[in-house]
């Protein structure tokens, strides 16, 4: 078992991992000021494709040729692709810190899909922490409220899509290594980038937009190598709750980015969705150790 402290510097990674995807999210959010979506999406996965392809062919990531053809790979890139297209649709038409906060759902809707889709056991407390999450979801997007819109749906599908692509990582054989699969996934996105983009309007793109668009990428695969640290060093049961830190730089990049403040339902919805995502992970830590324990005349 982790020491407390490797604990601690995982969870710091977890923290810096977190603050990585929220500034790759802002600058994508600016960048697209300039330029369209699927304009953005290519450009910076030329950047991403070229440097994870350095990474895994350093890493020896290439060297079976079969595992492209993996279907639960296959499976994983789908969701990655239409969950990348679905949030950052979302978040260039909302406020950072709502479209994070929906996001903030997804650990409850994987122990959710787990059980329906794996045959994972759930108990009644679990499911009970679900469906409260899902309500202050609902708080969050307001359906039929003046703030609801289709962007908020489109946030909604995003962490379904990236359900899917949570799920079908758990059945990907150990041998593909984590570089191949991210450099897979990465390749993917950049060409359906690409593809989009020959049927529309090609955007002049100046220094500054390609400076936002490089400090994406940057802040991207930092948090990507931030977040496998924090599972070396730490227990995933300590070091899971310091995912919902992204909801508190988003928060901040949010208002000195954009100016946003968060509104009252905004803030009510997601310490909603924090608690009962917090309280799951808490139930799973339990039963896990549960199930370590011996049993029998001298177990306690």
């Amino acid at each position: 078992m982790p020491q407390i402290g490797d604990n601690m510097r995982g969870a710091g990674f977890m923290v810096l991992a977190m603050l990585g995807f929220t500034l790759n999210d802002a600058l994508m959010k600016l960048a697209n000021v300039d330029i369209g979506l699927f304009q953005a999406i290519f450009l910076r996965g030329i950047l991403a494709t070229a440097l994870m392809g350095i990474l895994t062919w350093r890493s020896g990531g290439f060297s079976d040729r079969r595992a492209a053809f993996d279907r639960h790979l296959v499976l994983r890139t789908i969701g990655e692709l239409a969950g990348t297209v679905f949030f950052l649709t979302a978040l260039f038409n909302m406020e950072l810190a709502n479209a994070a906060a929906i996001l903030q759902a997804m650990p409850l809707i994987v122990t959710l899909a787990a059980a329906v889709v794996l045959r994972e056991a759930v108990g009644w407390r679990r499911y009970s922490a679900i469906a409260v999450g899902l309500v202050g979801v609902l708080i969050i997007i307001r359906p039929g409220g003046e703030g609801f819109n289709i962007f908020s749906l489109s946030a909604l599908a995003a962490v379904f899509c990236l359900v899917l692509r949570d799920l079908a990582t758990r059945q990907i054989p150990r041998n593909i290594s984590a570089n191949f699969i991210s450099f897979y996934a990465s390749c993917a996105v950049m060409i359906m980038g690409a593809l989009v983009t020959l049927f529309g309007t090609w955007q002049p793109v100046s220094a500054l937009t390609l400076v936002k668009l490089s400090g994406s990428t940057f802040f991207l695969l930092t948090a990507y190598f931030c977040s496998i640290q924090a599972m070396r060093f730490g227990d995933v049961s300590f070091t899971s709750p310091f995912r919902y830190t992204a909801l508190i730089w988003a928060v901040l990049l949010g208002y000195m980015a954009f100016g946003d403040i968060p509104d009252l339902a905004m803030i009510i919805g997601s310490i909603i969705v924090v608690c009962s995502g917090l309280f799951t992970l808490y139930r799973e830590r339990k039963l896990a150790i549960s199930r370590r324990r011996p049993i029998g005349p001298g177990s306690p």
